[in-house]
């Protein structure tokens, strides 16, 4: 799509989608980025693999993430909150978090939208960050 080519409606299909691999059995689909147009958010789907955790990481804008498939563990604050299906979460700029698998049989998957297309990660552990939709350009 040209600089100059109006922004239309896309229908994304996640199964024919390249997905990448995050490492330690996370993996992610890119969805809504700006390479389809998107001006105000961004979102994608990660699968976990059975007892997947990610790292504790922050964004730079508010963040909100819907529970698929299986049932999961968000730590956020010193807390820990179990999750199934179709629950969601809203989490505030900068606050650290993360999400677990809690089954050690079953995958789980998430839907992640996060309020600005120019989001960031920043780990936890090691300070680094990154453009969110840079991880996943097409």
């Amino acid at each position: 799509m040209s600089a100059s080519s109006p922004v239309t409606h896309r229908v994304l299909r996640p199964d024919q989608i390249q997905s990448h691999d995050r490492g330690g059995g996370a993996r992610t689909t890119p969805l809504v980025l700006p390479s389809v147009g998107a001006t105000t958010f961004i979102n994608g789907i990660t699968e976990f693999a059975p007892g997947t955790k990610i790292p504790f990481h922050s964004h730079n804008c508010e963040e909100s993430v819907v529970l698929l498939e299986g049932e999961a563990y968000m730590d956020i604050a010193g807390e820990v909150h179990e999750l199934k299906a179709l629950d969601t979460t809203f989490i505030p700029p900068n606050v650290p978090h993360r999400f677990r698998n809690k089954s050690d049989t079953q995958p789980m998957k998430i839907l992640w939208i996060y309020a600005s297309v120019n989001a960031t990660r920043t780990l936890v552990e090691t300070g680094e960050t990154r453009p969110v939709a840079a991880e996943h350009a097409r």
